[in-house]
């Protein structure tokens, strides 16, 4: 059972492996099941068995091996500071992991492929939307904030700084940056929030 178990994987990540390096060659548009099962030496029916369509199969790739992993929450520390930075450094852990070229390729064609679009932000950048919303209901459990405080600005406005730094500006995305985005953006926004509410 092990040994046909193990196969499994290697033919798995034997596809995962031929997806990117034929995003990286030819682009999400270019790329078809038919490429990717001559890549990886699998037939197209092992392919459509795991994965339903194109889109499913890359997100799958970038998530496993291009620095998309989903997020893992971090630890309660008790304070929501501690809290933000902490979500922040996992961010910033998983974007520097990231292949720009393929990432800024698969942006483009998110724009042009609603289904593709679809499920990145499902299986993707939901997941910095959890991570967040977990970090905002813990403050409010503690009474920090108040149960009305909306956490999905904080997920754009954190996403589009840190890609910014990284792939934009080329500035450094360091724990002093880190700790002003918390400081002079997060914080003062949430407390505007609250104060409205």
């Amino acid at each position: 059972m092990s040994t046909v178990r193990g196969r499994g994987e290697a033919r798995e990540e034997a596809i995962l492996l031929a997806t990117l390096e034929l995003l990286a060659e030819v682009g999400y548009d270019q790329m078809t099941m038919d490429g990717v099962a001559a890549r990886a030496r699998a037939s197209k029916a092992t392919i459509y068995r795991r994965w339903p369509g194109k889109a499913e199969l890359v997100v799958t790739a970038i998530k496993r091996h291009a620095g998309g992993r989903a997020m893992m929450t971090p630890p309660d520390t008790g304070e929501l500071r501690q809290d933000l930075l902490a979500v922040l450094h996992v961010m910033r852990t998983g974007l520097v992991g990231q292949d720009a070229s393929l990432i800024l390729g698969l942006m483009i064609a998110m724009r042009r492929d609603p289904e593709l679009a679809r499920t990145v932000r499902a299986q993707v950048v939901d997941d910095k939307g959890e991570v967040f919303g977990e970090v905002i209901a813990r403050a409010v459990t503690r009474g920090d904030l108040p149960v009305t405080v909306d956490h999905t600005l904080f997920v754009e406005i954190s996403s589009a700084m840190l890609f910014a730094r990284l792939f934009v500006t080329g500035e450094p995305l360091d724990d002093d940056f880190i700790g002003h985005l918390v400081d002079a953006v997060l914080l003062p926004l949430l407390d505007h929030q609250a104060r409205k509410r």
